[in-house]
């Protein structure tokens, strides 16, 4: 069982005590860069918060540690499901679409 889309939301940026708010549970996410839209990174995975926690979003300096200037801007959405399977096979749905739009098969 696949559950609806969330609204997007601001990715939180480091240092300002911000959280993450996501399903503990198997689903997608989608992040994108806010001022174009243009996707980040989509993925199906057994536990949504934690994916989202662990998603690198900043660029590391030569010493290792994350420059919080070069931060992207990002925003969020996620979609909860029943098992890790219906979001791989709900993800591949929405590849194809994606996809099929792109090469104007949807036109």
């Amino acid at each position: 069982m696949i559950s609806t889309w969330s609204e997007w939301k601001r990715y939180p940026r480091p240092g300002r005590g911000e959280n993450i708010e996501a399903p503990i549970s198997p689903g997608l996410y989608e992040v994108r860069y806010t001022g174009t839209g243009a996707l980040h990174s989509f993925e199906a995975v057994d536990n949504v918060a934690q994916a989202l926690a662990l998603l690198q979003t900043g660029t590391k300096s030569w010493f290792g540690r994350r420059d919080a200037r070069a931060q992207a801007d990002l925003e969020y959405r996620t979609c909860a499901t029943s098992t890790k399977a219906d979001a791989k096979a709900a993800a591949e749905r929405m590849i194809g679409r994606r996809e099929t739009y792109m090469s104007g098969g949807a036109l």
